[in-house]
């Protein structure tokens, strides 16, 4: 079974510790690693192979979502601007990464795309590290999503 696929069932089933919460067009979910503080995907639910899968209110539902998925997480990290990326390249399933990008980031990164930053060294997700981010971030797009 594919990545994406995988990581929704686990969403749906309520198995997914990086969960953050279920938005109109699927889950919004904290990356397994924290490469950049606050770095988070948007899964479709149901899962399709790309974005042009979508039609009509589906695709613009779903790049609404990932718009206030970027909005909760400029909020609560504090960020200087978030990156929108969606390749499908490796898990030819739709899922977009929201990528926080922050001033103090080094000089020799900050200005390349996340990929070349160094992700075996990157902090782990762990409700114990990232807990509270997790709940800001639930708290931001509740708000939004109630208004």
């Amino acid at each position: 079974m594919a990545a994406i696929t995988t990581l929704v069932q686990r969403a749906r089933s309520g198995d997914l510790p990086q969960l953050i919460c279920a938005l109109p067009s699927g889950w919004a979910v904290m990356g397994e690693s924290q490469v950049l503080r606050g770095y988070c995907l948007l899964l479709p639910d149901p899962v399709v192979p790309n974005l042009n899968a979508l039609q009509g209110a589906a695709r613009l539902q779903y790049l609404e979502d990932m718009a206030r998925l970027g909005d909760a997480v400029l909020t609560v990290t504090g960020a200087l601007r978030i990156n929108y990326e969606i390749l499908g390249n490796v898990d030819p399933e739709l899922h977009a990464h929201v990528i926080p990008r922050f001033a103090d980031e080094a000089e020799e990164l900050r200005l390349k795309p996340i990929w070349f930053h160094d992700w075996a060294g990157a902090p782990r997700f762990s409700p114990e590290a990232f807990g509270e981010l997790q709940e800001g971030l639930r708290r931001a797009l509740d708000s939004v999503i109630q208004s």
